[in-house]
């Protein structure tokens, strides 16, 4: 049954149930005869104001922290809940002292940089912390500084906030709102200030948007630069890979890795000239990390007793497997999988795998969830179970900071909070999995879209797959001009 549908923007309270329940404390789903567009206060703009209020309210979370608990023992920002990395560093990776970050090696006496030697962190996120500390004032205490220091990444973090909010909106055309489980994703605005993931974060938001506007060129660049700032975005590179090869867009992935490639090393190049020690720093330190908070190998080696020496390899090889499995999904599937589909499913096994999981790594998932799932009952069970490791590993960490009180959550408790993270990730992939496998139900595509996020992808014909299924007529790939409703009764 086909029909056609005017390009109006998707209005989530007609399609979701939970969207239409939570509208009733703003007067209700709007009406069927109300008069759409025409106001400065659109979709965008209205997304960009919460997630900066959301951003705003994080912020105020964390001030107990500013306040007092960061300066004044360990425990009390565990008990607050307001742990950041941010003015800690300050002093602690040498921009209090005025070293220049990769160049100049900590000192080895200093027992503030205990073993580390170089700074910690890839080049464009080291760059963003350096231009934080040129912007902090000189002067004053040092807690005053690592105050201001905190101060001026809030509001540098706040700024990559607005472009992701921006970008997320306006990665899918007809579906602006789907950028309003960003916006109010719990979990985002209590991990935002932690640690430095969101100028990568925006970047590889950034690369979608411009692979979405069929600009691979553009989309490889910005994914090259995020790359730059984080490891995580080369995988929309492998996400991008298959996709194309089931399309046979080998063009557009060739500008896409091009353009990552070349961008990366222009930004790389200069600092692994001159100063290679430092640049490799991040790179060893990542190989060399043992098993450590919130991983999947961390549960098993504290339930087992076995301290898993190869999880480097335990990690690499599941990340691998799963990454294969992801891949032959995409070129199994009845129809070819959206890209932010795809995206979720690669960045949430690298994480799923990874020897860490910091609590700020949400952030890398909450955009992709926004466009790959955009259902808020499977959100927010998914988001339940981040902000419980969240509250889990500062609770922790205050029980085994506060000596013979024990204020905090013990390491059974501790693992329930991992196990929480683990059980509601696997949740929504497999939601997403399933949204694949059977295309009527994914949400995005329940109108007749095919990929709004796929650019060149978008409607595009599969040029190699694996499985007859696959060739099934049902889901051949609508005609230009109009759109399908999967699964429509006939009379609809």
């Amino acid at each position: 049954m086909t029909k056609v549908h005017e390009e109006r923007p998707v209005l989530p309270t007609e399609e979701d149930e939970v969207a239409a329940a939570g509208s009733e404390f703003i007067g209700g789903p709007i009406g069927r005869h109300a008069r759409l567009g025409g106001h400065w206060l659109g979709p965008v703009r209205v997304v960009v104001l919460v997630v900066l209020g959301l951003f705003a309210l994080g912020m105020v979370q964390k001030l107990p922290c500013y306040d007092w608990a960061w300066f004044r023992g360990a425990a009390s920002q565990y008990t607050h809940a307001c742990y950041s990395d941010i003015p800690h560093l300050y002093s602690a990776r040498g921009f209090a002292d005025g070293l220049v970050p990769y160049f100049d090696r900590f000192p080895d006496l200093d027992p503030k940089y205990g073993d580390m030697q170089y700074l910690e962190y890839p080049v464009l996120t080291g760059a963003f912390m350096q231009v934080a500390a040129w912007l902090t004032p000189g002067s004053g205490s040092l807690q005053h500084r690592e105050q201001m220091y905190w101060i001026v990444n809030a509001g540098m973090l706040m700024a990559c906030a607005a472009v992701l909010a921006v970008c997320v909106a306006r990665t899918h055309r007809r579906r602006p709102w789907d950028a309003l489980f960003l916006a109010l994703a719990p979990a985002f605005a209590l991990n935002a200030t932690i640690n430095w993931d969101l100028p990568a974060v925006a970047l590889a938001a950034v690369a979608m948007l411009m692979w979405s506007r069929s600009r691979p060129l553009a989309a490889g660049v910005f994914i090259g630069l995020a790359t730059a700032a984080k490891l995580y975005p080369a995988l929309l590179l492998g996400v991008l890979f298959v996709l194309c090869w089931r399309a046979g867009k080998w063009r557009a992935f060739g500008a896409a890795a091009g353009g990552a490639v070349v961008t990366w090393l222009v930004v790389n190049a200069p600092i692994m000239f001159f100063a290679w020690d430092g640049w490799k720093r991040f790179y060893v330190f990542s190989q060399e990390r043992p098993i450590d908070f919130g991983s999947v190998w961390l549960l098993i080696s504290q339930r087992t007793g076995n301290p898993l020496d190869g999880a480097n390899t335990y990690a690499t090889g599941l990340t691998l497997l799963m990454c294969l499995a992801i891949g032959l999904l995409t070129l199994t599937a009845p129809r070819r999988p959206r890209f932010a589909q795809l995206a979720f499913l690669v960045v949430a096994a690298f994480i799923l795998a990874n020897k860490v999981y910091s609590p700020q790594y949400v952030l890398w998932l909450i955009p992709l969830a926004a466009l790959a799932r955009p259902r808020w009952r499977d959100f927010l069970i998914w988001q339940v179970g981040e902000v419980a490791y969240f509250l889990g590993i500062w609770f922790y960490l205050a029980y085994t900071s506060s000596g013979d009180k024990h204020q905090g959550l013990p390491l059974e408790g501790y693992q329930l909070a991992i196990a929480a993270h683990l059980l509601a990730t696997l949740y929504l992939c497999a939601v997403v999995v399933r949204d694949i496998l059977l295309p009527e139900r994914d949400v995005v595509r329940r109108d007749g879209s095919d990929d709004p996020s796929g650019g060149v992808l978008d409607g595009a014909e599969d040029r190699f797959v694996l499985t007859n299924a696959a060739k099934a007529p049902q889901y051949a790939a609508p005609s230009q001009g109009q759109r399908v409703d999967w699964g429509a009764t006939p009379g609809d």
